[in-house]
């Protein structure tokens, strides 16, 4: 069989891959083309386009992207007709990915849809385009599943999350060696995660970094994100005392003591690897004021989404600021409030249903399209 996947972000990247070892399992003869990342072309080398090209994060970089946008519209088109799949499997990036997909159902595509935009957040409506243009819908929150079947009356499959695979299945790391290797003293780490766009580490990266000459008994370290090089975060760190390691994120998380985390999968992640963690987020002025206008939801980030309580503290936009976040990297750091942490990640890895997403989803892939 041949697959086209559509992967946006490094969140993406990774689950594409993922899931496409799982079809390979399914299908021995499977034939990728994608959008994608590093860690899908390790998988497959058919990468059209890296998603380091597509990724514009909020509405005023959006508006200024318009061209670039619409001119990988129609190149991604053209390219599925040539490459005349059997199927056509989206991840997440929905205001792409949406857009494609109501053309590929004219054009009579297969349209599988995995990791589902987040229109319990926002852009509620989107619903009407979904119904009618994804033939079937994996979910990988818990919540999700209520969401479209008892509230839209549209059947979807929850799978469980892909990141519990993704950590269970990496290779597990020394503590000394990892030190080593990346010349790392014997100090309590503190994880900085400041996002993989650009415009989110622009935004994130000084404030996070403002504090390491607070705690001098502990190391901080930047996790740099792939799709970036060390030099674009060079002008955010300047003088300070702070280690940097690129594209190894869930190694340093499986060392630290504690985390300044940007809001997205990554907090999840850090959850999962059962870090203490701030939730970080700031974004563009005007993005912000929109946002906060359309999004209906008490939280931000997915550990208390998913928890529906206040599990990790959330600094959003004038409250992230070097005051509020040293006062709340103190809090974490307190053994009693870690204890705490630990008892609701756990709690949060149960709700997620387990190891086995990307393979639950590649085995009902394959089923519905090869008949």
């Amino acid at each position: 069989m041949k697959y086209y996947i559509i992967a946006g972000e490094a969140s993406g990247d990774l689950h594409g891959s993922n899931l496409m070892k799982a079809l390979l399992k399914e299908d021995v003869n499977a034939q990728f083309r994608f959008w994608g990342g590093d860690l899908m072309e390790a998988t497959s080398d058919t990468l059209v386009k890296h998603y380091r090209d597509l990724a514009f994060m909020g509405f005023a970089e959006v508006l200024m992207n318009l061209r670039t946008i619409f001119k990988n519209l129609s190149f991604c088109k053209k390219d599925i007709e040539a490459f005349n799949p059997d199927v056509i499997v989206f991840i997440d990036y929905p205001g792409f990915n949406l857009r494609i997909a109501k053309w590929a159902k004219q054009k009579g595509f297969k349209t599988h849809y995995y990791i589902s935009p987040q229109i319990w957040a926002w852009k509620e409506n989107r619903i009407k385009a979904i119904k009618r243009d994804v033939d079937e819908m994996y979910v990988i929150l818990p919540f999700e599943k209520d969401f479209y079947e008892k509230k839209h009356n549209y059947p979807v499959h929850f799978v469980g999350h892909p990141t519990i695979d993704a950590i269970a299945n990496r290779h597990q790391v020394d503590e000394y060696t990892f030190r080593a290797d990346y010349e790392l003293n014997e100090k309590p780490i503190i994880a900085v995660l400041p996002g993989s766009r650009k415009q989110e580490i622009k935004k994130m990266l000084s404030v996070m970094v403002s504090l390491v000459n607070q705690y001098p008994n502990y190391q901080f370290v930047i996790a740099g994100a792939p799709s970036q090089d060390y030099s674009f975060y060079q002008p955010f760190i300047k003088n300070a005392n702070v280690g940097f390691i690129s594209n190894k994120t869930y190694d340093l998380l499986s060392v630290s003591t504690a985390a300044l985390v940007t809001s997205g999968t990554a907090t999840l992640e850090t959850a999962l690897f059962k870090v203490p963690q701030v939730v970080c987020y700031k974004g563009n002025w005007i993005s912000y004021q929109i946002g906060k206008r359309v999004i209906n939801l008490e939280y931000i980030s997915l550990v208390n989404l998913i928890m529906d309580k206040k599990v990790v503290t959330e600094l959003i936009q004038d409250n992230f600021n070097t005051k509020s976040l040293k006062r709340e990297l103190d809090l974490i750091l307190d053994p009693y409030e870690r204890t705490k942490f630990f008892i609701d990640y756990y709690e949060l890895e149960k709700k997620l249903g387990g190891k086995g997403a990307s393979q639950k989803t590649a085995k009902l892939i394959y089923n519905a399209i090869k008949n």
